[in-house]
């Protein structure tokens, strides 16, 4: 090989080896460092999709189960409720008894009522309202919502809110929003969230209907996402639709087929509802308690089925939480082949690899040398 000063090309060569040497040291030591022959997602991301979706998977269905436990145990009580309002209602079928004492026994079983009613309304999971009609959506077409532009309303969230059309009265000027549906109705004063009769510039507020299970957000000028402003006045006569609820869908595969669905529709479990029909149950007078005897069964019996609905799917929900982590530990045994580092060989590669960088900065700076050769030639 000639001898040159302006190209070494020993030396870029063995830079070049030094480098790949050095890039396998590296690599080694990482691999010995974390155990792993593959430590990052570029290096199996099949791999790794597949097995974090089955974790996702798992969580699901670990978390479906939750749901239906908060739900199932709600429903127990409003069980041991109903046992209560049975008694009262034997209780005042019965002639011992007078009237007095069935106006008393009337008193703690309209309580009993009204219990079951706001066990029923606040019973959630994740901000979802479970016994109301699971489910319950808002119409994307409800006039409150299409009319945006002018009322200022950004958002409209239930919280056990039943279905049907409600409807708002908002007269200008009298700082006061109402909202119902025709048969319950409720009024909040907006005086000390308004500036003026607006909305402050920049800010949002929310009109809870807390009685009715309704959050509506209204925002002012120059709200980011908002279109228009609210002013007191602009929703008179708006409405909001709620439609009734088909119950909830919970994804425990990780591919998107029904067979990896699970759909579970808990019905309204309000004594008010359709479904107990309690609401206009009476004990105080012996045609009535005798009457409500069996509207109380009908309802016990109601609230057993849901929860013998809910425990069925509980129970699928184990099964199938127990077959995805069977599958997970499949997938990680065989990832485990694949991507765990063999501890000998990255040894072994790690010795050659230091021994051939030792040698390789050797011989750099031998070809280095060659430059001085050539100049002890020239000085001859």
């Amino acid at each position: 090989m000639a001898l040159s000063f302006n190209t070494n090309l020993s030396a870029l060569n063995s830079a070049r080896q030094l480098g790949r040497t050095n890039s396998a040291v590296a690599t080694s030591l990482e691999r010995l460092s974390s155990g792993l022959r593959i430590n990052s997602a570029r290096d199996d991301a099949a791999g790794l999709s597949v097995r974090e979706g089955l974790r996702a998977s798992d969580q699901n269905a670990l978390q479906a189960s939750d749901l239906l436990q908060t739900a199932e145990g709600s429903l127990a009580q409003v069980s041991d409720i109903l046992i209560r309002a049975r008694t009262l209602a034997v209780q005042s079928s019965s002639s011992t008894l007078t009237d007095t004492n069935r106006t008393a026994l009337q008193t703690e079983f309209s309580e009993l009522v009204s219990e079951i009613d706001r066990i029923a309304q606040s019973t959630t999971f994740n901000q979802q309202v479970l016994l109301t009609g699971f489910g319950n959506s808002i119409d994307a077409t409800s006039t409150a919502l299409t009319t945006s532009d002018v009322t200022g309303v950004t958002d409209i969230s239930l919280s056990g809110a039943q279905a049907g059309t409600f409807t708002f009265i908002d007269t200008a000027g009298d700082s006061q929003l109402t909202l119902g549906d025709g048969t319950v109705t409720q009024t909040i004063s907006l005086g000390t969230i308004l500036d003026g009769s607006d909305v402050a510039t920049g800010t949002q507020v929310v009109a809870n209907f807390d009685r009715l299970g309704i959050r509506v957000s209204l925002a002012g000028a120059g709200v980011t996402g908002a279109t228009g402003q609210f002013t007191d006045g602009a929703l008179d006569a708006a409405e909001i639709v709620i439609q009734p609820g088909t119950g909830g869908s919970f994804q425990i595969g990780s591919q998107d087929a029904s067979a990896n669905r699970i759909e579970v529709n808990i019905s309204d479990q309000r004594a008010t509802g359709t479904q107990l029909n309690l609401g206009s149950t009476s004990v105080a007078s012996i045609g009535t308690a005798q009457t409500a005897i069996t509207a109380v069964d009908s309802a016990i019996e109601a609230v057993a089925a849901e929860r013998g609905t809910i425990g069925a799917v509980q129970n699928r929900l184990s099964f199938s939480s127990q077959v995805t982590q069977q599958a997970i530990e499949s997938v990680q045994a065989a990832e485990s082949t694949i991507s765990d580092a063999d501890i000998a060989l990255e040894i072994t590669n790690l010795t050659r690899a230091q021994v051939l960088a030792e040698a390789g900065a050797s011989i750099l700076a031998q070809a280095n040398l060659q430059h001085v050769t050539a100049l002890r030639l020239l000085l001859q």
